[in-house]
């Protein structure tokens, strides 16, 4: 695949996702970063260890701006310290060259992407059991009962 059929890829999957596939896709983004760079780090390439680290600080930034606050400001507050925890650990394992910062930072991120998929897994389970046509589809049938699609 080129480059331009990637981008092309990502502009449209970024353009039709809903908020929470966005933010999943975020969480996912800043993992990748930092693997990168954890590997780059262990094999000595410090330049592009020091790059995928700034990309996964922006990512993480990122969330931590787009927070709203005015919707749960408690929670919010709690994300946000979280956020910038994880921050700090990917700037520290930036300027100290630690592998071992790196792996706090996935540690924790990856937690908060499995709390973050289970809670759209709930929601799409929600969902579908309160849509009309999803009771219809759950009822069971009794034995001996025949449907007719006709009149």
């Amino acid at each position: 695949m080129t480059q331009d059929a990637k981008n092309e890829y990502l502009r449209n999957a970024v353009m039709t996702a809903t908020p929470e596939q966005l933010q999943l896709m975020l969480y996912d983004g800043a993992i990748r970063f930092a693997n990168q760079a954890h590997d780059a780090m262990a094999k000595g390439d410090l330049e592009t260890s020091c790059e995928k680290l700034i990309r996964a600080q922006n990512i993480v930034l990122e969330m931590r701006n787009g927070l709203r606050h005015e919707v749960n400001p408690k929670l919010c507050e709690q994300m946000a310290a979280l956020y910038s925890f994880i921050y700090d650990r990917l700037v520290e394992a930036n300027m100290k060259r630690s592998q071992t910062a790196i792996e706090e930072a996935l540690k924790i991120l990856h937690h908060q992407r499995e709390t973050w998929q289970m809670l759209i897994d709930k929601t799409r389970n929600e969902e579908h059991a309160s849509s009309p046509t999803a009771r219809l589809e759950d009822t069971p049938i009794e034995s001996g009962t025949t449907l007719s699609l006709e009149g």
